[in-house]
């Protein structure tokens, strides 16, 4: 495998810091050309003086200044904002692309990545939920590939691999651990603290995704994206609950064969899988044992208790700007109940407000969805104070 010349979005943080796990892995197979962070301005010095890149971009100028001073060498651009983001996303000795800012803020990068005709491999799910025929035209016309680096679809990637195309396929299956509240009755959800639906049983994330992971809204979200990655229809794309985090997902065909891919609940392995894409390389992470393995158990998820399942299956049936104001509220939400000042039953609700109140739009552009996910957002916070 030739250098790979990397481009990381959200290099600070969780899937981006695993992400240069793998690079540090196999130093030989890749080179960072840019790094684009946030707010974690520490960790990104120590990441600039360990990859050495040519560029970098931070949240806002006041700290891409304090970049410049620290790190006063000419071979370092330092750069802010929207702009930064799209700059190093779109770098032309750059061929590989992960894609791993939190939540809509990744969409025009990313974008501009695929419209470049780069190899990305995404990590923010929001990008597909919101914008996903927009980005997926783009990819086509600009000779882009996408690769999902989410466990779940990077399972499905892997199995439908095995297939010759979509005609045989009967259903994708999602997996999900159910979250940190699955075996919480309906009515103690009401009294859900943010620091209780914050321990999650198997994974280590950030803080809004394992709250998305605790309503269902991560599935909800991953059908949606999953809709869009492989072109099939919601109605063959099914969610069951998985305990122990070993089989990622599943493919049904259509001569009754399923083909599952088994891992440990590990994101370096899709990581891995994305940043090595056609090859596979000796990884030096610790291995399924299939031998020890005591039980793999599904079923199917309540509604009743987790109703943000459903409110995304209902999104994706409607198409076009449903989905960006369902992402939208939601992240407004989330923040709300971890800042505590909305109840977790009351996600759900405050989401299906905003949803049956806002603009429709059946094929919006880029400016469509970027306007719902404002007029999202102001739903939601007025919504918030109602409730």
């Amino acid at each position: 495998m030739s250098v790979r010349q990397l481009s990381i979005l959200g290099s600070t943080g969780s899937i981006g810091t695993q992400a240069l796990q793998v690079v540090d892995a196999f130093p030989n197979d890749f080179k960072i050309q840019a790094l684009v962070a946030g707010k974690n301005i520490n960790l990104l010095k120590t990441q600039i003086r360990c990859y050495r890149p040519r560029y970098v971009s931070v949240a806002n100028e006041a700290l891409a200044a304090e970049l410049r001073l620290e790190f006063m060498a000419p071979n370092l651009q330092v750069l802010s904002g929207e702009a930064g983001a799209v700059f190093c996303a779109s770098l032309p000795e750059v061929d590989l692309v992960l894609s791993a800012m939190v939540g809509a803020r990744g969409l025009r990068p990313t974008l501009a990545a695929v419209t470049a005709g780069k190899t990305v491999a995404l990590a923010n799910k929001e990008v597909l939920v919101t914008a996903g025929a927009l980005v997926l035209r783009a990819a086509h016309a600009n000779g882009s590939t996408i690769l999902p680096v989410d466990s779940e679809h990077a399972a499905l990637h892997q199995c439908l691999r095995s297939g010759q195309g979509l005609a045989e396929v009967r259903r994708l299956v999602i997996t999900g651990s159910g979250g940190s509240l699955r075996d919480r009755s309906k009515e103690s959800l009401a009294s859900v603290t943010p620091a209780e639906a914050l321990r999650h049983p198997n994974w280590s994330m950030g803080d809004k995704i394992t709250i998305d992971s605790a309503t269902l809204m991560n599935k909800g979200l991953e059908v949606i994206e999953a809709h869009h990655l492989f072109g099939i229809a919601a109605e063959k794309i099914e969610v069951w609950i998985h305990r122990q985090s070993i089989v990622h997902s599943m493919v049904e065909f259509c001569d009754g064969n399923v083909v599952a891919q088994l891992a440990l609940p590990d994101m370096r392995l899709p990581l891995q899988y994305c940043l090595t894409y056609p090859k596979r390389l000796e990884a030096p992470w610790p291995r399924l044992k299939l031998e020890d393995l005591q039980q793999l158990s599904f079923e199917a998820p309540d509604l009743r208790r987790f109703p943000c399942l459903e409110l995304a299956y209902q999104a994706l049936r409607r198409g076009g700007s449903a989905p960006a104001t369902l992402n939208a509220a939601n992240e407004v939400a989330v923040r709300e109940f971890l800042e505590g000042r909305l109840a977790f039953t009351d996600i759900p609700r405050l989401i299906e407000a905003v949803l049956m109140q806002a603009s429709y739009r059946a094929e919006p552009n880029l400016e469509d969805i970027l306007a719902c996910d404002q007029e999202a957002r102001q739903l939601a916070a007025d919504a918030f104070q109602k409730t």
